[in-house]
């Protein structure tokens, strides 16, 4: 048993509905008290330290405790191309993703990038990521290894495309369905996995694959199913013209059966009207990747909108199309595309969409995303005076909210000064 002392951040309501004063508790001498790799007790230092005396204590001064991130939307195999110079989507795909992605057919590259990746990410306070990996299972089942080594909990898949793809980077609608079904017998629910059946976006499958992989999901309705949607218009425009009878891009995916609540969409930022009622009817989750809608030029993600018609939403990098690791300068982008729509984030909405809105997006809410009794020690310590910058800004905070949201603007990496995962801290 040990107990973790600072400020401490957990939520008892959605701050999307009854608004963060509701929803966040912000304890300035808070604690948490973990035991056999789970949180046993959170609330004020005063009360845990009397129940539970001569516990260990590991007092982080001007520190803000709380879940460890969880990074819903990433493709691993990118790690090397992250931050490369692109015009638009499909062109960065073309010259940049597809060259990078024909290397994993090689075990030896596949586990080393993906032992990188993972440590990058906990590097930046990640303690849980989902992840698309390219279509050859040795890069699937090197991230699910790389992640038990490091028992972090992990939901990926292999990326399934039969068209518009260059060759050594195509299947076929038969072989994504085998080598998907033999992944899924492998890895889901094994340790801490999770398998997410992984179509990469509606372009690169045929119809055939398509309805492959959805009899797939209907066969194993337990795994999580990834993809895109609505990232850039002319990528919309594609689909219409691949797909000219369906009703919208998706229609696509749910003429196909990969529709459905356990369903997670990501980027979905030019979403026409029914296709917010149809992700909302069936309890879908959409994704926002704001460092990656900037940086390719994709557009404004409606948070605040889609979260009012009761849409399940959670945060990435959306590494490498995004900018960064770093869930920190993730929110930060958030909050900046926010006040471009007209809506000043407030840093408990940020945080909400990077650890519970994303642990719920994942179907994994029960067991990480938050400081509460019963869930697993997947935590982070975040120094709220890591750089000069941040130091002055925090030291003339009026309040706690105050007191964090310098380091949710400036803050990267330097940031996290430690982490558990599964109650287990990190050296």
């Amino acid at each position: 048993m040990q107990i973790l002392r600072a400020m401490t951040l957990n939520f008892t309501n959605d701050p999307f509905k009854v608004g963060p004063e509701h929803a966040a508790q912000l304890n300035t001498d808070g604690a948490v008290c973990i035991e056999n790799g789970v949180i046993i007790d959170v609330g004020s230092y005063d009360r845990i330290g009397k129940t539970y005396p001569n516990t260990p204590v590991e007092h982080y001064t001007n520190h803000l405790i709380c879940a460890g991130f969880v990074d819903a939307h990433v493709h691993y195999p990118q790690t090397g191309i992250i931050a490369s110079w692109g015009k638009r989507l499909i062109d960065w795909l073309n010259t940049y993703t597809f060259p990078e992605e024909m290397k994993f057919h090689d075990p030896a590259y596949a586990q080393t990038v993906a032992g990188r990746y993972l440590d990058l990410a906990l590097d930046h306070g990640t303690t849980t990521v989902a992840s698309y990996c390219t279509i050859h299972p040795e890069s699937v089942d090197a991230v699910f290894q790389a992640a038990q080594s490091r028992n972090m909990r992990i939901v990926a898949g292999k990326t399934c495309m039969d068209r518009n793809a260059p060759d050594g980077l195509r299947d076929t609608a038969q072989l994504a369905y085998d080598d998907s079904n033999t992944l899924i017998q492998r890895w889901h629910g094994i340790g801490r996995g999770t398998y997410a059946i992984t179509p990469r976006f509606s372009p690169t499958s045929t119809p055939d694959q398509l309805a492959a992989l959805g009899a797939l999901w209907a066969e194993n309705p337990s795994c999580l199913m990834q993809t895109h949607l609505s990232e850039q218009t002319d990528e919309i425009e594609w689909v219409a013209s691949l797909f000219p009878s369906a009703r919208d891009y998706l229609d696509t995916y749910e003429t196909f059966g990969l529709l459905g609540d356990r369903g997670i969409y990501g980027h979905a930022i030019h979403l026409r009207p029914r296709e917010i009622d149809r992700l909302a009817e069936v309890g879908a989750a959409v994704v926002h990747c704001p460092t990656s809608n900037t940086f390719i030029g994709s557009g404004l993600f409606d948070a605040v909108g889609l979260r009012a018609a009761g849409i399940t939403a959670g945060l990435a990098t959306d590494t490498g199309g995004g900018s960064n690791f770093s869930m920190l300068r993730t929110m930060a982008t958030a909050y900046e595309i926010g006040q471009l729509r007209g809506n000043a984030l407030h840093p408990a909405h940020l945080f909400w969409l990077a650890t519970v809105g994303s642990a719920q997006a994942l179907h994994l809410q029960d067991k990480i995303g938050n400081l509460a009794i019963g869930q697993e020690a997947d935590i982070i310590a975040i120094n709220l005076a890591s750089t000069p910058a941040i130091a002055q800004r925090f030291a003339q905070a009026d309040d706690a909210w105050q007191a964090v949201f310098p380091t949710l603007m400036m803050g990267d990496d330097r940031a996290i000064s430690a982490s558990w995962i599964a109650g287990k801290k990190r050296i």
